[in-house]
């Protein structure tokens, strides 16, 4: 089974950009954790796990409109 996830902007967060910068940042290994963290504080929803495989590549994601959408394999999304 699969859960699907939908990351909405704000007005102070723009998803699209905030995810592309995140990923950038993310191919330093040393900016890992801290960038992780502000990701997880901005979607609490989301298990780190299923953030950290966006993040790193693993998965693909999609933008519709202002909104990052991606899905993740149940096993591999828990908290």
């Amino acid at each position: 089974m699969a859960d699907t996830y939908r990351l909405g902007s704000s007005p102070l967060v723009h998803t699209p950009g905030l995810i592309a910068w995140a990923i950038n940042g993310y191919h330093f290994e040393e900016d890992r954790l801290q960038l992780l963290d502000v990701i997880a504080a901005t979607y609490p929803g989301v298990p780190r796990e299923a953030l950290e495989q966006v993040l790193l590549r693993k998965i693909d994601y999609h933008v519709e409109g202002e909104t990052v959408l991606f899905t993740v394999e149940a096993d591999h999304a828990r908290a």
